[in-house]
């Protein structure tokens, strides 16, 4: 199959493949500027970004922001200006700040879900940035883009539609997990084609992202031949010897079967799927008090909360596994071994040019 470019806007990468966005810590400068450089796109996230500051534990919001613009800036150094975008859940506690903050780095791409990324257009006005809002239904797709069309004058410039089988936080209901996966496909044929009167109307495309479960070369064909313009991968980023998190963290991956994948419940309320370690084992007997907020989501209260997962996430990128939570996609299983982002991406580029 040939290959042709993922193009949002005038940016335009090698390959139709984009590296999501996984917090906390687990893709920063380091993972998102190798697979720029690989002919991919890059995505940071913005979630507790600064766990590493000094000042991060009595002083998180500024540590975050100031580690934001850090490791955009470094990304965009090693990737040689090339495309770079930020992950930034609406879910934000400061959510405005993080996009300013982003937009005055230099930030080419902001993705955004965990919620209706409503106010983006607003906090964006103005600036040449490209928005991308996460939907995991035609339902929640046709609401932003008839918002954003109604009240800002404008279309998104790339949709990510995410399916059930991602990693991290879903949005889904726990129950309808399993039917959303068996129409998924349909899910992404009617997204492409309701978006073809916005793109008349704006004089643009408007590429459609398949993003949840992704994992090889026969996956991103299928999404292409569904309509979609490209793909979001995650999971097999976190196998790589650029990925930002531990050692631990990404032999974890490797160690993962089928049988020890499932769904927990967020502190937010959101299901999520991760590897059931004695972590999450233990939060299904007992609540694990939190001891201190750092303020990162809504909704959340540190007085009720069964954990807390800035503390969980933070404890897992770091190598702490007895004490983290480990998000992961459906198909973790699969990985075998720890390779480099341009090995995993010339696979993925065979295995598209074969079919």
């Amino acid at each position: 199959m040939n290959i042709k470019p993922l193009k949002i806007g005038e940016l335009a990468s090698r390959l139709p493949i984009i590296q999501g966005g996984m917090g906390v810590g687990v893709s920063l400068s380091n993972l998102a500027s190798a697979v720029t450089k690989a002919g991919g796109i890059g995505i940071i996230s913005s979630a507790q970004i600064g766990f590493k500051e000094r000042d991060f534990e009595n002083n998180p919001l500024e540590a975050n922001l100031r580690a934001l613009k850090k490791h955009i800036k470094l990304a965009k150094e090693k990737c040689n200006n090339g495309i770079i975008g930020v992950n930034i859940m609406v879910a934000t506690n400061e959510y405005a700040r993080y996009v300013r903050t982003a937009i005055e780095s230099g930030i080419d791409l902001i993705i955004s879900g965990a919620g209706m990324p409503t106010t983006l257009p607003k906090l964006t006005k103005g600036y040449n940035v490209k928005l991308a809002p996460i939907v995991s239904s035609l339902k929640a797709a046709k609401v932003i883009l008839k918002l954003w069309d109604k009240h800002d004058n404008i279309a998104p410039d790339m949709i990510v539609v995410e399916g059930p089988k991602a990693g991290g936080h879903l949005g889904f209901k726990k129950e309808d997990i399993e039917i959303s996966n068996e129409t998924f496909d349909d899910t992404i044929k009617a997204i492409v084609s309701h978006v073809k009167d916005y793109e008349i109307k704006y004089n643009k495309p408007i590429p459609i992202i398949a993003a949840g479960g992704i994992f090889n070369g026969n996956d991103i064909v299928k999404y292409l031949n569904l309509g979609a313009s490209g793909v979001q991968m995650a999971t097999r980023f976190v196998a790589t010897e650029e990925c930002d998190a531990s050692k631990e963290f990404k032999e974890s991956y490797i160690n993962a079967t089928n049988e020890n994948i499932g769904i927990v419940k967020s502190p937010v309320g959101m299901p999520g799927r991760a590897i059931l370690n004695s972590f999450v084992n233990k939060t299904l007997n007992e609540n694990i008090k939190v001891t201190k907020c750092y303020n990162c989501l809504t909704p959340c209260n540190p007085s009720t909360t069964p954990y807390c997962i800035s503390k969980a996430l933070i404890n897992s990128v770091n190598g702490d596994l007895e004490n983290g939570l480990i998000f992961c996609g459906e198909n973790v299983s699969k990985i075998k071994n720890i390779t480099t982002v341009k090995k995993l991406m010339t696979e993925l580029e065979n295995e598209i040019k074969a079919i």
